[in-house]
């Protein structure tokens, strides 16, 4: 089958999480993989994936080959694969742009970026490196926040003809001007804001289908995050929360039985804990009515590795990428959209979006997968 190559935007948790696992599950059967969605997809295993380029903005990560860069400062998600050979790729200095937030300087290196004494790439030089590398598919892990450091990526991967899969919330996927970009150039797209294999975001949607589908009314909810790894930091500002905050709550909202008012939901990241490093804790409270308006509440409490949390599916999202491309299918994937990311242009319930996606590798058209 060959290999897939992928170009990656931000070697954090999440990039090392990925290629960790890439690594982890060679030279495993499938009935030892333990955690995948799919052991297959079009005939591409897990580890039929190589990072072919890679961009970060951290002194301690440009320069270096991405295998070494993955486990550099301010990493801290956990190392469950650290016997990996030399990619032969190195990354590279990107752009800065808004990537950046302002208040990370006042913390402490071993937390925060440390920006590269590098001189930025442009538009033409990454469009050289994605094009020279042979790079088939770029990943967005830009910070929360990074409006302009998003858009500017994804004019590269239009430039250089790559498709892009849009793992961070900012609406590429989810605007029509940009997926008509997309679609026009025949390059597959997959957005906005990737879903965790077991995490807040998709728990607290599955608990709310399950109110409605019991006919119990959902009054009010609110969904509380911690996390000690550089994004819950970086999102200490919450000037650059809008688009996280919007994202989350409509993957919610969209599965209730009536839309809450804004007073009524609140979905977020609530606070930055340093010793808990890439351990996500989630709180859930979700009250409502059963038979008779007698008043019932529920309580959760989830704790993830967040970074291991979104590679499990990323690592699927690659594959349907790939399999776009081999059918010569562009703009946006829906079926794979809805179901791996929280912001995709159109909304279903997770049921409906796994067997979308199911058709979708099956080899159904995306209109077909869309209507199954």
């Amino acid at each position: 089958m060959g290999m897939i190559n992928v170009g990656i935007v931000g070697i954090g948790n999440c990039a090392s999480s990925l290629i960790q696992g890439i690594h982890y599950y060679r030279g495993r059967d499938e009935k030892d993989a333990i955690g995948l969605m799919h052991w297959e997809i079009g005939g591409y295993r897990p580890f039929d994936i190589e990072v072919a380029s890679a961009f970060d903005i951290d002194e301690r990560k440009v320069g270096r080959d991405v295998a070494e860069a993955i486990f550099a400062p301010p990493n801290c998600t956990a190392v469950f694969c650290d016997e990996l050979p030399k990619s032969g790729t190195t990354v590279r200095m990107g752009q800065i742009l808004d990537g950046f937030a302002d208040h990370m300087p006042d913390y402490d290196d071993k937390y925060t970026f440390v920006l590269a004494d590098e001189p930025e790439l442009g538009t033409e030089e990454i469009v050289q490196v994605l094009k020279e590398s042979g790079t088939e598919i770029l990943l967005n892990y830009l910070p929360v926040g990074s409006e302009k450091a998003t858009r500017f990526y994804a004019e590269c991967a239009l430039q250089a003809e790559v498709a892009f899969i849009n793992n961070m919330p900012v609406f590429i996927a989810s605007d029509p001007d940009w997926a008509s970009r997309f679609e026009q150039k025949d390059l597959p797209i997959i957005g906005d804001d990737v879903k965790a294999q077991l995490g807040a975001t998709i728990t607290h949607r599955t608990l709310t289908d399950l109110f409605k589908k019991r006919g119990v009314k959902l009054e009010r909810t609110y969904q509380l995050n911690t996390g000690g790894n550089t994004d819950f930091l970086n999102m200490l500002d919450r000037s650059r929360l809008l688009s996280k905050k919007e994202s989350k709550t409509e993957a919610v909202q969209s599965v209730a039985a009536e839309r809450l008012d804004d007073e009524n939901i609140h979905i977020g990241p609530s606070d930055y804990v340093p010793w808990q490093k890439d351990n996500k804790v989630c709180f859930i409270r979700m009250e409502g009515k059963l038979f008779g308006d007698v008043p019932m509440n529920l309580e959760m409490r989830l704790s993830v590795e967040d970074s291991p949390n979104s590679a499990g599916v990323a690592i699927d999202a690659i594959r349907c990428c790939k399999l776009a491309l081999e059918r010569g299918q562009g703009g946006v994937l829906s079926a794979p959209s809805a179901y791996f990311m929280k912001h995709p242009p159109k909304q279903y319930t997770d049921d409906q979006a796994y067997r979308m996606t199911e058709a979708f590798i099956e080899g159904a058209l995306e209109k077909e997968a869309v209507g199954s």
